[in-house]
Parts: structure tokens; C-alpha cells; sequence
């Protein structure tokens, strides 16, 4: 069906529901209203696209490391549950097995609309394994989480582009390639550098690496457009400073709770093993009733 055919049966639900007295029609205007909002959101080039998910450790130290890694495991786990191909193209590891910084595309049609509200600051609450007193510490960990960028999107001109390859090498134990093949990509107008070590292919890696750079080109493109036009984005969506605290991972009472629906969930070791799918459809469902 046609996008503006939607929007005008949506606008006919929406007056529908705002006029009716009947309760019961009330409810089938609400489910309506659901279903074409779900429809329209589909419809969303964006939510038709590839996801590229950055983590990085935050405030903590080592424990806020280590939980950055346990984040990179999960979406890893649940795209691997969801039939999806998650492709590491750039990893910074710590001393003690966790993770600094690290970039990953995961490829489905799927992937962005569905993890898109995952962006944003992740808290932990735990007791770290070097604590010897018992005390909880507090970490955390930031997620973005960006539509891939395509060849349409974004034009980048050669001399634009400073293209350094180089010996890659994994930190705390990380594994990665030991070849030349490691590229690093600099795009000289905005500064913006992406590394890319995961393949043994020279050329593998500079295709990851410059899908990565369109991706964060189109971004900051979007974003200045935003503020040009005075538009926002919602709460709920992940913020361009990364600054929102959108969920705590509480381990002391196996519980994980989302801030933006107010939701919590108890089974913490099987969501950190990447069984978050009731979250992730949670959000995507407060975002429809929510609406536009």
C-alpha cells in the first residue's frame, strides 16, 4: 500500500478514536492506529537498512571495560539468535580481556529498525571481581546505533581521503589479523577516522572501513539538518552526545531495567547472552503507541 494511502487511513483511525463513545470501538481504532503506524515505520528507508553499532567504554575504569565487552558478546549472541551475520570491524581490547572501544556492522534488512533504541548510556551495578570489600561499583558503558550509510547517501571524493595501512595487533588477548592488511581511513574535511583490522584482505577491510565512514558522514549530515529545521529527536530515540542514560544492568538482584518505559526484566544471564528480544520489542512497541 501506498505511504500517503497509510497516512490518510492513519488520520482517519486517529479522528475515529478521538470522536467515538463506544469502548469497544474505541479499542479497534487503537489496534487500527497500531497497525498502520507498524506499517508506515517499515516503510521508513532507515528501518530497511543494515545496523552500525559502536560500544565504548565509559566511566569505571577496568570494570566499565569488561562490561563494554560483555555488551559487544550480547548483541553478538542476539544477532547470531536472530539469524543475522554481525561483522567486527574494529576492536580496542584491554589489559584484562574487556573492551575499550569497538565497531560492528550487523547485516539484515532488519538490524537498524529493530536495534535502533539501543543507543544511548548503559549502567551496570555489580560487584567487581577485584573488589575485596564487597562494595557495588557503578560503570558504564555508551551504544550508537546508525542505519548503514549507502553509496546514494554520501559522496566522498579521493582527495578527501588520507588511506594508511598498517601491522594490526589485538590488545588483552583480542584476535585479530597480524597482517599489512589493517586499513585506516581519514576524511580530511571533518577529521573523521575509521580503522578496520578484521579481514586478511587489504582491500575487505578499506570496504568495511569506508561503510563505516559514510555511515558517520550521513549522521553528522542528518543531525545538522535537525538543527537547522528545529526538529528533535524523541527521547527514546538515542541522542547525538550520548549522553542519556537509557537502561541499568543491576547484577546483585538479576535485574535489568529500562528508563525510557520504565520496564524491568529478572533474567539477567540470559539477556547478557543475548536474549534480549522482549527488550527490544518492548521498545519498538512504546515507540508505535507512542506515534509520530
Amino acid at each position: 500500500m501506498a505511504n500517503n494511502e497509510l497516512k490518510k487511513q492513519l488520520q482517519e483511525a486517529e479522528a475515529l478514536l478521538s470522536q467515538a463513545d463506544d469502548q469497544d470501538i474505541k479499542e479497534l481504532a487503537k489496534e487500527e492506529i497500531l497497525n498502520l503506524r507498524r506499517q508506515l515505520d517499515s516503510l521508513r528507508p532507515e528501518n530497511q537498512r543494515n545496523a552500525v553499532m559502536e560500544i565504548r567504554a565509559g566511566a569505571g575504569g577496568d570494570e566499565a571495560e569488561l562490561f563494554a565487552g560483555q555488551l559487544l558478546r550480547m548483541y553478538e549472541r542476539y544477532s547470531e539468535r536472530q539469524g543475522w551475520k554481525a561483522e567486527l570491524t574494529e576492536i580496542n581490547g584491554s589489559e584484562l580481556g574487556g573492551v575499550k572501544s569497538a565497531t560492528m556492522i550487523i547485516r539484515s534488512p532488519l538490524a537498524y529498525a529493530r536495534l535502533r533504541f539501543e543507543g544511548g548510556v548503559h549502567r551496570v551495578q555489580r560487584v567487581p571481581k577485584t573488589e575485596k570489600a564487597g562494595r557495588i561499583h557503578t560503570s558504564a558503558a555508551s551504544v550508537v546505533v546508525l542505519p548503514e550509510a549507502q553509496d546514494i547517501d554520501v559522496q566522498i571524493r579521493p582527495e578527501e581521503l588520507r588511506i594508511d595501512v598498517y601491522h594490526s595487533g589485538g590488545a588483552g588477548g583480542q584476535s585479530v589479523n597480524t597482517t599489512d592488511s589493517a586499513v585506516r581511513l581519514t576524511h580530511l574535511p571533518t577529521g573523521i577516522v575509521v580503522t578496520c583490522q578484521d579481514e586478511r584482505s587489504q582491500l575487505k577491510n578499506k570496504t568495511k572501513a569506508m561503510a563505516i565512514l559514510r555511515t558517520k558522514l550521513w549522521e553528522m549530515e542528518s543531525q545538522r539538518q535537525e538543527q537547522a529545521t528545529g526538529n528533535t529527536r524523541r527521547s527514546m530515540i538515542k541522542s547525538g552526545d550520548r549522553s542519556d542514560k537509557i537502561r541499568t544492568y543491576n547484577f546483585p538482584q538479576s535485574r535489568i531495567t529500562d528508563h525510557r518505559i520504565n520496564q524491568s526484566w529478572h533474567n539477567l544471564d540470559a539477556i547478557m547472552d543475548g536474549a534480549i528480544d522482549p527488550i527490544v520489542t518492548a521498545l519498538n512497541l512504546a515507540h508505535l503507541v507512542e506515534g509520530e
